[in-house]
């Protein structure tokens, strides 16, 4: 039996969400194959198999977050379990046993009533390992009276069934197979596998707790019908039909609790790391962008751009990056530990893309060395992988300086707060038809506004103007990239 524990697919990751298994207990499996697809603080990857077998269990289960070196499937690859050595003080005759020879060991058997505390019979023989017994199927008329639960074996887990009320005597009527050596019941359900002590607070089966997943209802909110009071399909069922769902918590009926994880984990601490450290500068500019839109209806009828979107970002992109090269203390870092500013010459051009994960950042690497058509084909993988979910953690690591569009939701500007590691970011507006000055004369034009945020520690205010003017420059006058190009 092998077993394939979580492993760091990104720069020092500590955890990671199980999303979605693509195996199941029993399915043979191959070397290289993709066994699941865990989120990560950067992205989803999916995981392949090292081992060739059979799959012997999932050790976590979609929607858990499991740590960094910890198993998550066990493979059954059909090699022979080790036999441990005998003991050095062992006959020798011992050794030499075959293992069809070795008795198995039966069950230990449940401690009777008249045992002890500590798992002793009142005879004071051998101590035995107290189990839980009693939790079948409880029967139609048939009434159980309390029973005092047997202490936990040492190191093991507590069960999610509540202490029960001091010992008395033997139940009246017990459901079948019930005291057979403490076989757990349906209500022994309550544990799935990985589910810890303090983490299961109700009592229900797998498929039932599955079927409130798939509803999007709370069983913590739920009052079980079922065997000691375990929650039932028919509860769940009732809880989706119901116009309002019972409440967790006191004054919670009218609000929703989302845990915080994976990417908008990753994101907030990001965000708050660069907000409260870097020294944040927003400088807006409004450009008249008639002359961009113009050469974005012309490009889209070139064949070297035929299959690929072309969009105003595209230039907006190139317009940056001729920018940069002729401002490049724009596109650093701040070394806090050497207490240095490091200028990077390569531009990872980063753009902000809203996906159901959450914000995603990937980064076109080396875009300063790309033609016009090289970067509209870059933008549109990286647009079309974000999308469908596919983004690499390389992908969104090393980025020098972003743009984020908020055009695209109808929104005309922002202050855009620093992607972590980076002295700028560019917020693009929305294009719209408005009132402008031209020669003199009032006409209506394709107006934008875009907001340039900057690391004040790094970019002084002439140079954040100065970058910020060249950009609108030459979206206004797109010849110029040319130029200066």
């Amino acid at each position: 039996m092998k077993e394939f524990k979580l492993p760091d697919v990104g720069e020092g990751l500590t955890e990671a969400e199980i999303v979605r298994w693509h195996v199941k207990a029993g399915d043979p499996v191959k070397v290289n194959q993709t066994i699941v697809e865990i989120e990560t603080a950067k992205a989803v990857v999916e995981l392949p198999c090292p081992f060739e077998g059979v799959v012997a269990a999932l050790l976590a289960e979609e929607g858990e977050t499991v740590d960094v070196g910890r198993p998550i499937i066990a493979v059954d690859d059909g090699s022979p379990a080790p036999v441990p050595p005998p003991p050095a003080d062992a006959p020798a005759g011992r050794a030499a046993l075959a293992d069809d020879m070795v008795p198995a060991v039966p069950a230990t058997p449940a401690v009777p009533a008249e045992a002890g505390r500590n798992g002793t019979a009142a005879g004071g023989g051998e101590k035995r390992q107290p189990v839980l017994v009693g939790y079948g199927v409880k029967p139609g008329a048939a009434k159980r009276r309390p029973r005092k639960q047997p202490p936990a074996a040492p190191g093991a887990e507590r069960s999610a069934v509540p202490d029960r009320p001091a010992a008395g005597p033997a139940p009246q009527a017990a459901a079948p197979g019930a005291e057979s050596g403490g076989v757990p019941g349906p209500a022994s359900a309550a544990t799935g596998p990985g589910a810890a002590a303090g983490r299961v607070a109700v009592l229900a089966k797998p498929p039932v707790r599955k079927l409130a997943k798939d509803l999007g209802i709370d069983l913590a909110a739920l009052t079980g019908t079922g065997p000691q009071g375990s929650i039932t399909r028919e509860d769940v069922h009732a809880a989706a039909a119901a116009p309002v769902r019972p409440a967790a918590r006191a004054g919670a009926a009218d609000e929703e609790r989302i845990p915080v994880r994976g990417v908008r984990k990753a994101t907030a601490q990001a965000m708050v790391a660069s907000a409260f450290t870097a020294p944040h500068v927003t400088e807006f500019l409004q450009v008249d962008m008639t002359g961009t839109m113009e050469a974005v209806g012309r490009l889209r009828a070139l064949d070297d751009f035929a299959g690929v979107r072309v969009s105003p970002l595209l230039l907006v992109a190139k317009a940056l990056l001729v920018a940069v090269r002729r401002h490049p203390m724009i596109n650093s870092a701040w070394d806090e530990a050497a207490q240095e500013i490091v200028v990077k010459h390569r531009v990872n051009l980063g753009i902000a893309a809203a996906t159901p994960r959450g914000l995603l950042v990937p980064n076109v690497k080396d875009a300063q060395s790309l033609s016009l058509p090289e970067l509209a084909a870059a933008l549109a993988e990286l647009a079309e992988t974000a999308r469908a979910g596919r983004t690499r953690p390389e992908d969104m690591a090393g980025g020098t300086i972003t743009i984020t569009n908020v055009g695209v939701f109808g929104v005309d500007a922002g202050t855009p707060i620093l992607n972590p590691g980076e002295s700028a970011i560019l917020a693009l507006g929305q294009v719209r038809d408005m009132p402008w000055v031209v020669d003199g004369q009032i006409a209506v034009r394709k107006v934008c506004t875009l907001a340039l945020s900057f690391d004040h520690r790094v970019v002084d205010g002439e140079l954040g103007s100065l970058f910020l003017r060249d950009i609108g420059a030459m979206l206004e006058d797109p010849l110029r990239m040319l130029a200066w190009g």
